[in-house]
């Protein structure tokens, strides 16, 4: 299971309206769940409907490694 999936179903409220956002069909999102990962060319459009509350970072780390810090936090 990708908690950071999960937690992308839950900021937009349904895996409907997540596929809505992402301009595909719901059964895709089921096969990610399946899977356990997301496909990475989704990872930004996911990033971007989320409003940044699950990142790519969170998303795929195996590709996009850990999250750059934030101004202001210690490397």
């Amino acid at each position: 299971m990708n908690l950071a999936l999960e937690s992308a179903v839950k900021a937009l409220g349904t895996q409907e309206a997540l596929a809505a956002a992402l301009g595909i069909r719901s059964p895709s999102i089921s096969e990610w769940r399946k899977r356990g990962n997301v496909p990475v060319e989704r990872c930004v459009a996911i990033e971007q409907a989320t409003n940044g509350a699950v990142t790519r970072y969170e998303l795929r780390p195996d590709i996009f490694g850990p999250a750059p810090a934030k101004e202001g936090e210690a490397a």
